[in-house]
């Protein structure tokens, strides 16, 4: 697997991290470069992990791994983007979003992850060297989803009282992209 190959594989896997980095940049009343850092970190920690543990799977749970990780994916995102929803409805002008939630910041990296646990299991039938890869991609995250939370950070000023909302509505958005990636649900409704 050449570098370019490496980079665009790290670059398409960090797209949903990415997405969410944005919605936590939107969301926190306080952003600075910690928070900055901690976010990309765990997404990069995630992204750069998932796909060392589903090689060591490999060709034993292809199938079984292929056949649920949308419905984990979107279960989780659609889980948290609705309580985001709902939240923002309750409390117009409450303080909660102040701070960052590490279980929640948790669940989304796994769930924004599982992609990646999914090429994982098809690196185990190439012949490569996998740690350079894993850790390539969690590089690419890292930076991927630092930039993203700032550039949440702006956007969030600008919808000031529906970032929540917005941020919401985003991650049950990629939820339903990754289910209909995988199932074509959506998209067979609308065929006419």
């Amino acid at each position: 697997m050449g570098i370019f190959s490496i980079f665009l594989t790290g670059f398409a896997l960090s797209m949903d991290a990415f997405a969410v980095s944005v919605t936590k940049g939107m969301t926190l009343k306080k952003i600075n470069l910690s928070i900055a850092t901690k976010i990309a970190f765990l997404f990069g920690l995630f992204q750069g992990v998932m796909p060392f543990i589903g090689w060591l799977f490999g060709m034993n749970f292809e199938l079984y791994i292929r056949s649920i990780d949308h419905w984990i994916a979107v279960f989780l995102l659609s889980f948290l983007g609705i309580k985001m929803i709902i939240e923002a409805i309750k409390n117009d002008n409450s303080d909660d979003s102040t701070y960052l939630d590490n279980k929640e910041l948790i669940i989304l990296s796994i769930a924004t992850s599982i992609d990646a646990l999914a090429v994982g299991v098809t690196f185990a039938f190439l012949n490569i060297d996998i740690i350079p890869i894993c850790v390539s991609i969690g590089v690419i995250t890292f930076l991927v989803c630092f930039i993203g939370v700032l550039i949440g950070k702006q956007i969030g000023s600008v919808f000031k009282n529906y970032a929540q909302i917005v941020g919401g509505i985003i991650l049950v958005l990629i939820g339903l992209n990754i289910l209909n990636e995988h199932t074509q649900i959506i998209s067979n409704l609308f065929i006419f």
